[in-house]
C-alpha cells in the first residue's frame, strides 16, 4: 500500500500570512497524512488543515497553551514499515546529525522544523532528517517551501521539496 504525506512546518499564522496558500491546502487533500513539525501559532491552523486530512503534529516554541494541549512535543507513527519521529527543534545545526541519531534511535525518519531552511539529508546511522521550511514564512530563504513524501513497501520512494 501506497502512502501520500504532506510535511509543513514553521506556518506563523496570523504572523507572517493571514491563511494556508491554496496550494498546500490541494496538497493536503491530495495526501494520505498531513505532518506538521510545530509553529502554528494559531489553533484555527490545525483545525483548517484537518478539514482537509489526518495529521499528525507537534507543539513548537512559538505555539501557546492551546495547542500545546492539543499536540505533542514528540510525535511517532509507524507508516508503512517506516518509523517516523516528528519534532519541532533539533539544535544547532552542527553535529546536527550525531546528535539526532542518539536521540532518536527507534526512528527511520525525522521530521523538523524551526529554522524554516528546507533539509533533506541522512546521518550516518542512516536516520533521514526532513526539514520541509515554511509555506508562509521564508526567513531568508529563496521561497516558501513543502514537501511531499510517498512511503510504500517500508520505504521512501519519493521525497520532493515543493516550491511554492
Amino acid at each position: 500500500m501506497t502512502t501520500r504525506l504532506l510535511l509543513v512546518s514553521d506556518t506563523h499564522i496570523p504572523g507572517r500570512a493571514r491563511r494556508l496558500p491554496d496550494a498546500l491546502l490541494r496538497a493536503a487533500d491530495a495526501a494520505d497524512l498531513i505532518i506538521h513539525a510545530g509553529d502554528w501559532v494559531a489553533a484555527s491552523v490545525l483545525d483548517d488543515l484537518e478539514q482537509h486530512g489526518e495529521v499528525l503534529g507537534v507543539f513548537g516554541n512559538n505555539d501557546g497553551p492551546d495547542l500545546r494541549a492539543r499536540l505533542p512535543e514528540v510525535a511517532r507513527r509507524d507508516i508503512e514499515g517506516v518509523r517516523f519521529a516528528v519534532v519541532h527543534e533539533t539544535g544547532d545545526a552542527r553535529r546536527r546529525e550525531a546528535r539526532l541519531d542518539d536521540a532518536h534511535p527507534d526512528a527511520d525518519v525525522l521530521v523538523f522544523g524551526h529554522s524554516h531552511i528546507p533539509w533533506d539529508t541522512t546521518t550516518p546511522r542512516g536516520l533521514r532528517l526532513l526539514n520541509p521550511g515554511s509555506p508562509t514564512d521564508r526567513r531568508r530563504q529563496p521561497h516558501h517551501t513543502m514537501m511531499t513524501v510517498v512511503v510504500d513497501s517500508g520505504a521512501l520512494r519519493a521525497v520532493e521539496l515543493v516550491v511554492l
